[in-house]
């Protein structure tokens, strides 16, 4: 393992540093989206090519969606009529964005990658505060408002990432009228099979840093899960006080980035 990560051009401290972030992230996404803007900018801060910073991303990622989703549902939380609809539009969505970023050379995608950071974090910063309202729809109109909007995040989860759980949470609350502990919910079941898609993509492509990857899941894991518990146990007030919190955050990163 060790000489995985020496091989990888990774000193022990990197490691450490990647462990905390997976940790952090877990946490955070599990309870309201954006874990990825912890770990993709520290995996992208190593010595790691672009293609294969995302690929094991994707390697520890999906543990943390998968234990957030394992919790929810316990709990009774999921929405389960239309869990496997969207578990499908958001796991072939994500093949045909992991698909478009493997066929993107690194010196391009690079400066791309960064100006996605810096729009969605400006954005999850700045944006409007949830307000849940019941929607009087058909359960077809629910159904395919959900597939399609599983169908468009999953395929900019498979490409880029950064923010998705947010980006599901706002879709369910602001167009299908859901409480913000629900659209949680729901989110995981689409961010698992968009991770879980990629995953496969990028192995089968040989971009995953295994020795990289399996220590960040396991931190990554144990983040979710407590994340999920708290989430669940807390509730919508929770829930938001998290979100702020998390914008808050990036709000401060953004700062230190321009001065620096």
């Amino acid at each position: 393992m060790i000489g995985g990560w020496a091989a990888a051009g990774l000193t022990p401290w990197m490691v450490v540093g990647l462990l905390v972030a997976a940790l952090s992230a877990g946490f955070v996404d599990a309870i309201a989206g954006g874990g990825g803007l912890v770990t993709v900018p520290v995996l992208l801060a190593t010595p790691l090519p672009v293609h294969m910073a995302f690929g094991t991303n994707k390697g520890q990622a999906v543990w943390g969606s998968g234990a957030a989703l394992l919790h929810y549902w316990r709990a009774g939380l999921v929405e389960r009529d239309r869990a496997f609809s969207s578990f499908l539009a958001g796991f072939a969505g994500s093949l045909c964005g992991a698909t478009l970023l493997l066929w993107i050379s690194s010196d391009v995608l690079r400066p791309v990658v960064m100006v996605l950071l810096v729009v969605v974090a400006v954005f999850l910063t700045f944006r409007p505060p949830l307000k849940p309202r019941p929607r009087a729809l058909s359960d077809r109109a629910r159904w395919s408002i959900a597939v399609g909007l599983s169908l468009l995040i999953g395929c900019y989860d498979g490409f880029f990432g950064p923010g998705t759980g947010t980006f599901l949470i706002i879709g369910q609350v602001l167009l299908l009228g859901v409480s913000m502990q629900a659209g949680s919910a729901n989110a995981k079941v689409v961010n698992f099979a968009s991770n879980l898609a990629a995953l496969g993509l990028f192995a089968w492509k040989g971009q995953v840093v295994w020795s990289v990857a399996l220590p960040m899941a396991a931190a990554q894991f144990t983040g979710a899960s407590l994340g999920a518990r708290a989430a669940i146990r807390g509730g919508d007030g929770f829930i938001r006080w998290v979100v702020l919190a998390v914008c808050l955050g990036l709000c401060a990163k953004l700062a230190v980035d321009a001065w620096g």
